[in-house]
C-alpha cells in the first residue's frame, strides 16, 4: 500500500511539473525596456556610430541594465526593437527575447528561463524519482529473471525491458539534474556557463551569485512549503537582478557607510540603480542606499564606455 501511495504521489508531481513546464509563457523584457517610436526611427535613421551609441545610452540611461557585449556596448536586439535586460537572450527557435534564458528545450518544446525554471528543475528531479522507484521495485522480479525464478510467459520481457528504461534514464536523468543543481548554487544559467556576463568593469563569472543560500532562495522562493510544488515562487520580476562585484564597478558610487571593498568575505554591493522591491532583500546584509548617493548615481549610468558601440546578439 505504501508502495502504490509512493508510486502515484510521484507520479502526479511528475506530470504537474512537466505540464507547467510546458505551458508556462517564457516572459518577455516588459515595455520600459523596448525603444520609443522616436527612438527606433532615430536608429534606423542614423548610420552606425555615435549617433546611435547616443540614442542607445538614451534609451538605457534609466534602466537596471549592468552587463555590456564583448566589446563594451549596450546589448541591444534589433529584432525585438529593446535593449536587453541582464541575462535576457535572444532565442531564435521562439523568435523573441527571453527573461533570464537558460535554453531552448526540444524535449518540452519550450524555452527554459525565468518563468518556469523552477517548473523544470521540478520535472527533472520527480522524473529522477520516479524512475529509481521503477528501477528499485523492479529490481526483485528482474533478478528472478536471470535464475528463471518467474514463469515461462512474455511478461517476464517486458520486467527486463522496464528495469533497462528505467536504469537508463535514471542515469542520464541524475547527470542532467545534478547539473542544474550546480547551476542554482552558483546562480547560473547554461547561458553563462559557455560565454560568462561581461559587467562595465570587467567579465565576472560569479557576477551574479550571492552564495548558496541566496542562490537557491532566487530560484526557489523564501517560502519553504512551496518549494516541492510546482508553484512559481522564484524572487525578483526577471528583468534586475543583485550582484556581486568582487572588484567595484568604477562607474558605481562607492559603497555606503564606508564599507571597505576588499574586506574579507564577498562585498554584496548594490547596482548603480536600486532594486526591485521583491528582490531588495537579497542583500540584506548590506545598507540601502542612500538617497543622495543614487540621485548622484542616476546621470552617470549608461554612460560608462566613451567609445560604446552598438552589437547585435542573438
Amino acid at each position: 500500500v505504501v508502495c502504490l501511495v509512493a508510486y502515484h504521489i510521484f507520479f502526479m508531481l511528475f506530470v504537474w511539473s512537466y505540464w507547467k513546464t510546458i505551458f508556462t509563457l517564457p516572459m518577455n523584457p516588459s515595455k520600459e525596456f523596448h525603444l520609443s517610436y522616436s527612438d527606433k526611427e532615430s536608429l534606423e535613421r542614423e548610420p552606425r556610430g555615435e549617433s546611435q551609441q547616443e540614442v542607445l545610452r538614451r534609451a538605457a540611461k534609466d534602466l537596471p541594465i549592468y552587463t555590456r557585449t564583448m566589446s563594451g556596448a549596450i546589448r541591444y536586439c534589433d529584432r525585438c526593437h529593446l535593449v536587453k535586460p541582464d541575462r535576457c537572450h535572444h532565442c531564435s527557435v521562439c523568435d523573441k527575447c527571453i527573461l533570464k534564458m537558460d535554453h531552448h528545450c526540444p524535449w518540452v518544446n519550450n524555452c527554459v528561463g525565468f518563468s518556469n525554471y523552477k517548473f523544470f528543475l521540478l520535472f527533472l528531479a520527480y522524473s529522477l524519482l520516479y524512475c529509481l522507484f521503477i528501477a528499485a521495485t523492479d529490481l526483485q522480479y528482474f533478478i528472478k529473471f536471470w535464475t528463471n525464478g518467474l514463469p515461462d510467459t512474455q511478461a517476464k520481457f517486458h520486467i527486463m525491458f522496464l528495469f533497462f528504461a528505467a536504469a537508463m534514464f535514471s542515469v542520464s536523468l541524475s547527470s542532467l539534474f545534478g547539473y542544474h543543481c550546480w547551476l542554482v548554487s552558483k546562480n547560473k544559467s547554461t547561458l553563462e556557463v559557455f560565454r560568462a556576463p561581461i559587467f562595465r568593469h570587467r567579465t565576472d563569472k560569479n557576477g551574479f551569485s550571492l552564495g548558496f543560500s541566496k542562490n537557491l532562495r532566487q530560484v526557489f522562493g523564501d517560502e519553504k512549503k512551496y518549494w516541492l510544488l510546482p508553484v512559481f515562487s522564484s524572487l525578483g520580476d526577471g528583468c534586475s537582478f543583485p550582484t556581486c562585484l568582487v572588484n567595484q564597478d568604477p562607474e558605481q558610487a562607492s559603497t555606503p557607510g564606508g564599507l571597505n571593498s576588499s574586506s574579507k568575505n564577498e562585498n554584496h554591493l548594490f547596482p548603480a540603480k536600486p532594486l526591485r522591491d521583491s528582490q531588495s532583500h537579497l542583500l540584506t546584509d548590506t545598507p540601502a542606499w542612500s538617497e543622495t548617493a543614487a540621485k548622484a548615481e542616476k546621470g552617470k549610468v549608461g554612460m560608462s564606455n566613451p567609445a560604446l558601440t552598438m552589437e547585435n546578439e542573438t
